[in-house]
């Protein structure tokens, strides 16, 4: 029904991680506030249903990696677009318990699958190197972040129905452009761009993305901290909880203005160093976060955790495609995407359990050791691979 392309269009990725981060930001801040305001649930049941929708979010990741690699991406897409899609219409009618509940199973199994699929597709173009795709995916993420969140929250006024109908609008548009852009020709037979420096070919390529690996589950463990654990932090500190939404705000902009600016120096270094150096920063600001008891502290350690994050974060799905054949490109972008999704879902359990048997402090501290840990295992087997080229 629609012409076969030998490449996928840049700025129809672009467009799509915007549309799908916009519209999965929709949900991500609706479910407690819903489920606890509305539903009149308890927050151990709305923490134990995200927990679920980020299960089956992993397993999407999973499995649109594994098909992309063995069958049609094409038609993977779709499915997986009309899954999200199919559920967040239901939710317009059924969003009573427990249909609430289970219809975001299938929205985390549909987004999850998604983000995988797009890694992919983003990872196949030849036309541009795969760290400039990532570099701008990564914004075009934000920036559908920061328009997702901002939306819920005035929508929300008029009536979770009106959410649930914006929502599909989103999902329905990327229906429309998978079916457009995405029925290209997917090579998988040969290496179709030259490997990044940084990250030469190796033997045991599995291994060394299983470090790096274990670094995004990390690193995403410590930024759910931020979303669960932070603001109750904050309000116990007598700090209002709008002054912690402007944080996300700050976030948002820091990322969308400044993250060309970042994109342009990084070029100049390797992958392995901007991974490093952007996860170190990251790790820093758990330890100022300890220190901090007054709004303007949070402000300082939302700016230094953002840099971080502008850094180390858009440089890592490019390293693991730079060790990946064509072969592999579904499987290891499936791999990263599930330790992210593992690291969002664990962490605000982690959070919790930890705050059971110790401070604040502790939890912070123990989220920096957790970052440096994984980055020192990281940095020994990329350092270990380099000697035995």
């Amino acid at each position: 029904m629609f012409k076969k392309r030998s490449e996928i269009r840049f700025n129809s990725v672009i467009i799509y991680s915007l549309i799908l981060n916009a519209g999965a930001s929709f949900m991500w801040p609706l479910v407690t506030v819903y489920m606890h305001n509305y539903l009149h649930k308890s927050l151990t049941l709305a923490g134990f249903t995200l927990l679920a929708m980020s299960g089956f979010m992993m397993l999407g990741n999973y499995l649109g990696g594994y098909l992309f690699d063995r069958w049609s991406p094409y038609l993977s897409t779709i499915i997986s677009v009309l899954i999200s899609t199919s559920a967040i219409v239901a939710l317009i009618f059924f969003h009573d318990w427990p249909m609430f509940s289970i219809l975001l199973l299938f929205v985390g199994f549909g987004d999850g699958s998604c983000m995988t699929l797009l890694n992919s597709y983003a990872a196949s173009i030849k036309s541009r190197s795969t760290r400039a795709i990532f570099n701008i995916l990564y914004i075009g993420q934000n920036v559908g972040i920061v328009i997702g969140t901002l939306m819920v929250g005035f929508l929300l006024k008029h009536g979770v129905t009106v959410v649930f109908m914006v929502t599909s609008l989103f999902y329905a548009a990327l229906l429309i452009i998978t079916l457009i852009d995405f029925n290209v020709e997917v090579d998988r037979r040969i290496p179709d761009k030259a490997i990044t420096r940084g990250a030469p070919p190796e033997i045991n390529v599995n291994k060394m993305v299983l470090a790096i690996c274990g670094v995004v589950l990390a690193v995403y463990l410590a930024y759910a901290l931020w979303e669960s654990v932070v603001p109750v932090h904050m309000t116990n500190l007598h700090i209002p909880f709008e002054n912690y939404s402007l944080l996300w705000t700050l976030n948002g902009l820091m990322i969308v203005f400044g993250q060309p600016f970042v994109n342009r120096v990084s070029t100049r270094i390797k992958l392995s160093t901007q991974t490093y150096v952007g996860s170190m920063v990251f790790a820093a600001s758990f330890i100022c976060l300890i220190f901090a008891k007054t709004y303007p502290a949070f402000i300082l350690v939302m700016v230094i955790t953002t840099l971080g994050e502008m850094i180390g974060f858009p440089g890592i799905p490019a390293w693991i495609d730079s060790l990946s054949t064509p072969q592999q490109r579904g499987k290891f972008q499936g791999m990263y995407n599930l330790f992210m999704s593992c690291g969002r879902a664990v962490g605000p359990l982690f959070g919790g359990l930890i705050l059971d048997f110790a401070s604040y402090r502790g939890l912070f501290m123990l989220a920096a050791g957790l970052i440096i840990i994984f980055m020192v295992i990281l940095m020994v087997v990329n350092r270990s691979r380099e000697l035995t080229k």
